[in-house]
């Protein structure tokens, strides 16, 4: 290895670090953010019904089939 070889770090992830330095409660906002909209309880009795009323889906859906007689 050269000795003038230097790991890369794109504009984005200098972005990001100097935002972090700036502000460093902000990956705990967003895990509070990401709490109140995605981490919740799920209800298994209602999540297993509608697993259950499912319909299978024909595997060409733009075609109906003939009805038979």
């Amino acid at each position: 290895m050269p000795f003038f070889w230097k790991p890369y770090q794109s504009d984005v992830t200098k972005f990001i670090d100097e935002l972090k330095a700036k502000k460093p409660t902000l990956e705990a906002e967003q895990r509070a953010g990401r709490a109140l909209l995605w981490d919740r309880q799920i209800d298994r009795g209602a999540q297993a019904e509608y697993e259950d009323a499912k319909v299978p889906q024909s595997p060409y859906v733009y075609f109906s089939r003939p009805r038979t007689r």
